[in-house]
């Protein structure tokens, strides 16, 4: 793992060659998309610096050791320290997913459970709204189709990064979340106090940088037109404002009623369906990738039930990774991130085993 080093050094030298070019900024695309992999070589020189430098430390307090053994309290120190930035290192030449560092757009929709469904897809909202808000993340609602008693039955929220470092990208974060999420409590509409189990499904979508980047054929679009509606389906909108959008070749279908004029709405619906293409494009790749660059934790079966929301025993549950807390009141207001961290734990383990039995053959 440590052999491609020297390589990768020579990579980030020439591309802070590339950056240093005036004319690259030139193209924000291009611009962006190496900034990236510049971030991710310059985390990873800097951890081999901090491996070499404390290997050179050792070296030289086994020497002073010998003579005077004052020295051998510093030298014990700097050998732990070594296997620490070693283990940093190794997770740092993990393979990682190249859409790491971008930002996400996000689908919650409701599920089996009727209203009680709905209300809750309005909860993980708001739990993913205030989570990326802890974190200085922008949020934008794209669409939102809301239910009777103020829940949702589905929305679209995009959610943008403070970072060009991939380990801090909302995608690199964001991305296990997709999957069917169960809640068990007691549903507001309930009068005898019984316990109802319903569920709530979350996409992720990694989004697409530059229109240019997915192709898109206008012949491969239906658009469709009509009225907004609203709670109930009663008209919200006197014109034909809200568009349907169907890219034939995949079938897939983005609706969006959220803005006032029609083509505010296609130009939503177009940054979605960017975001969905590139996605399938994607999931077709990583099924086709070695079993080390594949996600243990992430799938790209979206019915799989991930997690588990325990109202009554303010609990939270992660079925895949065995992660297990009773702060379920805080994660709901946005304390997400360690039940995050055991997902992206989960599947760096799972690929350093990978990668350590490929090494051994």
């Amino acid at each position: 793992m440590f052999d491609s080093l020297q390589a990768l050094r020579e990579e980030h030298a020439e591309l802070q060659k590339q950056l240093s070019d005036s004319a690259i900024h030139a193209n924000p695309g291009l611009s962006k998309k190496l900034n990236r992999r510049y971030a991710e070589l310059n985390s990873i020189i800097e951890a081999d610096d901090q491996v070499r430098m404390l290997e050179a430390d050792i070296e030289a307090g086994a020497e002073l050791a010998a003579e005077d053994e004052s020295f051998k309290q510093e030298l014990e120190k700097n050998k732990e320290a070594l296997v620490f930035a070693q283990e940093k290192l190794r997770r740092l030449l993990i393979p990682r997913d190249p859409d790491d560092a971008r930002d996400v757009i996000m689908e919650i929709k409701a599920g089996e459970g009727g209203a009680e469904s709905a209300l809750f897809a309005g909860d993980l909202l708001r739990m993913y709204t205030q989570f990326a808000n802890s974190k200085g993340w922008k949020t934008e609602i794209l669409d939102k189709n809301e239910s009777d008693l103020g829940g949702i039955k589905d929305c679209q929220l995009a959610i943008k990064g403070n970072s060009s470092e991939p380990a801090k990208g909302v995608w690199a974060q964001l991305k296990y979340e997709g999957g069917v999420h169960r809640v068990q409590r007691v549903p507001v509409t309930e009068t005898q106090g019984r316990i109802h189990t319903s569920a709530a499904g979350v996409l992720v979508f990694p989004e697409v940088d530059e229109p240019e980047e997915v192709e898109i054929s206008q012949n491969d679009l239906r658009i469709d037109v009509f009225r907004s509606s609203g709670p109930g389906g009663q008209s919200v909108n006197t014109t034909d404002s809200a568009i349907r959008i169907t890219h034939l070749p995949t079938g897939i279908v983005v609706s969006m009623q959220n803005e006032k004029s029609q083509l505010q709405n296609r130009e939503v619906a177009m940054r979605v369906l960017r975001a969905r293409l590139l996605a399938q494009k994607q999931e077709a790749l990583e099924q086709e990738q070695s079993a080390a660059r594949k996600s243990q934790v992430r799938t790209v079966d979206r019915s799989e039930r991930i997690r588990t929301y325990n109202f009554p025993e303010n609990r939270v549950a992660d079925h895949r990774t065995g992660y297990k807390a009773y702060n379920l009141d805080q994660v709901m207001d946005g304390a997400l991130q360690p039940v995050v961290d055991s997902a992206i734990e989960s599947d760096e383990q799972a690929k350093i085993a990978a990668l350590s039995g490929a090494e051994k053959k």
